[in-house]
């Protein structure tokens, strides 16, 4: 069958990347090796996000007289599995609707490039078929890193997609790593009662983030019971009695072996590029990602790569805006389209972390401006002094902004609280349209509310701050 393009992957990159390419006029495929939505909609954002919301409504229950409110209640794990799977299966159902209404052929099976302009696909049978299109866009995603002294075998050292369906409830759990998938789990075992541990390589959890983001995200894992070891890392383990002996060693050099029911290891996404035609057809890779330029095309002409595979940042909303713009440069080439999509920014892509406080950043951290030579004014706003904070019992956290000093420019801002994901999109359009601290300063925002904390910072950077 032929194709103008095909699409290797439906995740958060290869399905928009596949609808954009449609809309454009393209006659489009897609293959996927086992469910259409990819790791993001199926076991990574979208089902971790349900079990934090579980978790995070037992926490109100916990708390509830906090609120004038007598609830009690338990936490049945495996009820709070099982709606994560629905959740994650009734999205899939929804991207597998978006081709049929865009008129996309989903073919299952495992593609790999065989020529340029063909892609060999293997079915789950272990049959073949070739399918051959003009254009072809490698998306196929990421997966868990695996350590060499922390093999996972899936039942006592597990990644994340094990940790998403766990028959039952560990007592205890280590988690190797800090990042938001390392945060994002702890915190949901924590909640319902599991005694967790963070095991960090470098000096502070969430090491990307900004450095006070990082003493306030361990400060509150702190008072929620979490144990944080920092500046240590996991020499071996031991699976051979009833739970798991992590050896950890420390800092100073010496070791301390902790027991737990379970290790989850999280220490970063690997891509996946192993066995999909790269070799064979010149496609030139670098430090385990797919090279590509500004519209995504490989070193081979009418070969794209998005999202986990390329250099990008490893997040769902850039794999999906990876995979538009790698179709408009497509529409573009066939005079489809009248103009080149706008590369990406990576300076502007905004991180979210959804833990509870939960973190959002985009820009310069406060040392990164700092190193690129920028003078600078700083700002915080701690949610303690904020009405709408106090009201929804949610005064954890700041909101950290960094400006230019000689120019105002926006260069960053950083938030740890309640709901701060869905407050980050003002610092990226602003970020965009290159808008001054004066402009954030001079636009009304909404009162009582989380979002104003963003001009109470600006407002603090400039010596201005009504509220603290």
């Amino acid at each position: 069958m032929a194709y103008d393009v095909i699409v290797i992957g439906s995740g958060p990159g290869g399905y928009p990347a596949a609808i954009r390419a449609s809309q454009l006029g393209f006659k489009v495929a897609i293959i996927e090796k086992e469910s259409l939505g990819g790791i993001c909609l199926n076991w990574g954002c979208i089902p971790t996000k349900a079990l934090l919301k579980s978790a995070q409504v037992y926490e109100y229950i916990k708390h509830s007289t906090n609120y004038g409110i007598n609830a009690t209640g338990t936490a049945d794990f495996g009820a709070v599995i099982k709606r994560s799977r629905g959740v994650a299966d009734k999205m899939s159902k929804g991207v597998q609707f978006l081709m049929k209404k865009n008129k996309i052929d989903v073919i299952m099976g495992y593609g790999k490039i065989k020529a340029k302009g063909q892609v060999e696909v293997t079915a789950a049978d272990g049959s073949k078929q070739v399918v051959e299109a003009k254009y072809i866009v490698i998306a196929t995603g990421g997966r868990s890193r695996e350590l060499p002294n922390l093999k996972q075998d899936g039942q006592k050292v597990i990644g994340y997609r094990e940790a998403m369906v766990l028959p039952n409830q560990p007592k205890s759990m280590i988690v190797v790593g800090s990042g938001a998938i390392g945060v994002e789990f702890a915190y949901v075992y924590n909640s319902m009662g599991t005694k967790v541990t963070i095991v960090e390589f470098m000096p502070r959890v969430v090491p990307v983030e900004d450095e006070e983001i990082s003493k306030e995200l361990e400060k509150q894992y702190k008072k929620q019971g979490i144990e944080i070891m920092t500046n240590a890392s996991v020499e071996s383990v031991d699976t051979s009695g009833a739970g798991v002996k992590a050896l950890v060693k420390k800092q100073d050099g010496s070791t301390v072996t902790l027991e737990a029911d379970v290790v989850l290891s999280a220490v970063g996404v690997v891509a996946n590029i192993e066995n999909i035609g790269l070799e064979e057809n010149v496609i030139k890779t670098e430090k385990g990602r797919i090279i590509v330029d500004q519209y995504q095309q490989t070193s081979v002409p009418g070969i794209y790569a998005i999202g986990d595979c390329s250099p990008g940042q490893a997040l769902a909303h850039v794999a999906s805006k990876e995979g538009i713009n790698a179709a408009e440069h497509m529409a573009y080439l066939e005079k489809k389209h009248n103009h080149l999509p706008d590369p990406l920014d990576y300076n502007n892509i905004p991180g979210c972390t959804y833990c509870t406080p939960e973190i959002a950043s985009v820009g310069y951290t406060e040392k990164a401006a700092k190193e690129a030579g920028y003078d600078i004014k700083v700002g915080k706003f701690p949610f303690m002094a904020s009405g709408k904070a106090s009201a929804a019992g949610a005064t954890e956290g700041f909101v950290k902004v960094i400006y230019d000093a000689k120019y105002g420019e926006f260069l960053g801002c950083h938030m740890i609280g309640t709901n701060v994901t869905e407050m980050i999109a003002e610092a990226v359009v602003a970020r965009k349209l290159e808008t001054t601290a004066h402009e954030i300063l001079n636009a009304v925002h909404p009162h009582p509310t989380m979002s104003e904390g963003l001009k109470e910072a600006t407002a603090a950077a400039y010596g201005e701050a009504i509220d603290i």
